[in-house]
């Protein structure tokens, strides 16, 4: 094998890959509007959401790759599902596979051996098969309940050999399905979060106010007729750059922050005589506790802030949070 390399033609082979797979694509979404595969798709839709058990989904080579992309997808946006590689379901594997569930086939030949054997068994056992190939005339597609046809007109590689325009199409057909399927579920955020609580998606969606606030002794308040420098204390020594003013019931009435007490040696205000009422800023922005961390951010950003109390209903301070915790919790 002798090796050449041209930056311009690796480069325009990049494009027309592209092209090639773009135009696979558009090509299936034109045929899905056609009456008898928009039939077999929501037939599909509505077998995995009746079905009392999980989505099976097999396939060899590159169609198992794209399988196993597509049981994860599926698993995570509401559709119990999990992939069982052919070969392996024919030494024993298959006995993971129940009546009550849905097996979803991928081969693009539909003539994978490894498939075609198990699929009298399959059968046998009660679970409704579905095939996603590119041949509607192949043995996957004649035996399966409900065929998905993924034809790609060609190969994106230039010999035509390697599965690539065939791939992309199984790949995004089972995105669409679990869209569907999501969809249908009524699938929301929270749900989404639930699945995912390791990554920085789940820390926003799970993650509340009350999380990451500072709570008891480390949230900074004085009452409202105490001394500016008591309140400059109390910023200071909480580190939040801000504090509460509270009123005689103990509700949170303003809130002095750093930004304050300079914009006051600006004026040359003599800070000795000043109360902190007189230097707040009347009814804050604040937030519950039982918010999500990241409605907290929102009022920040909105507000242009750095600081913000969590107040109960009552309107009394239960907890404080500036953006350095945010920061920390990594929802930000």
């Amino acid at each position: 094998m002798q090796m050449s390399f041209s930056q311009e033609r690796a480069v325009r082979l990049a494009r027309d890959t592209l092209d090639i797979e773009a135009g696979a694509l558009l090509a299936l979404r034109d045929r899905l509007a056609a009456p008898e595969l928009a039939a077999a798709f929501a037939a599909a839709v509505r077998t995995i959401l009746d079905s009392r058990g999980r989505v099976v989904v097999s396939g060899m080579g590159k169609s198992g790759h794209v399988g196993r992309k597509i049981a994860a997808t599926l698993a995570s946006t509401g559709t119990p599902a999990y992939f069982v590689h052919p070969a392996e379901a024919s030494h024993g594997d298959l006995g993971m596979v129940t009546a009550d569930d849905v097996f979803l086939a991928l081969s693009n030949s539909g003539e994978s051996e490894e498939l075609t054997r198990i699929v009298p068994l399959v059968k046998r056992l009660g679970a409704r098969l579905i095939s996603i190939t590119g041949r509607a005339d192949s043995t996957l597609a004649r035996h399966a309940d409900i065929h998905l046809d993924c034809a790609v007109e060609h190969e994106a590689c230039p010999l035509n050999l390697a599965p690539t325009a065939s791939t992309t199409a199984q790949l995004a057909l089972g995105d669409a399905l679990a869209v569907a399927l999501l969809d249908a579920r009524g699938f929301s955020a929270d749900d989404f979060a639930r699945t995912h609580p390791g990554g920085t998606l789940g820390r926003k969606l799970l993650t509340h106010v009350r999380d990451v606030m500072r709570k008891d002794e480390a949230v900074p308040a004085v009452a409202a007729d105490a001394p500016f420098t008591a309140a400059l204390l109390e910023i200071t020594r909480k580190g939040l750059g801000m504090t509460a003013v509270l009123d005689a019931d103990g509700r949170v009435c303003g809130i002095i922050t750093d930004g304050d007490l300079r914009r006051l040696i600006e004026k040359e205000v003599d800070l000795k005589t000043l109360r902190a009422a007189q230097a707040m800023h009347p009814d804050p922005r604040t937030v519950a506790a039982d918010a999500l961390a990241v409605e907290a951010v929102r009022i920040m950003e909105e507000q242009r802030i750095n600081q913000l109390l969590v107040v109960d209903d009552a309107g009394r301070p239960v907890g404080a949070l500036n953006m350095h915790d945010l920061f920390a919790a990594k929802v930000i």
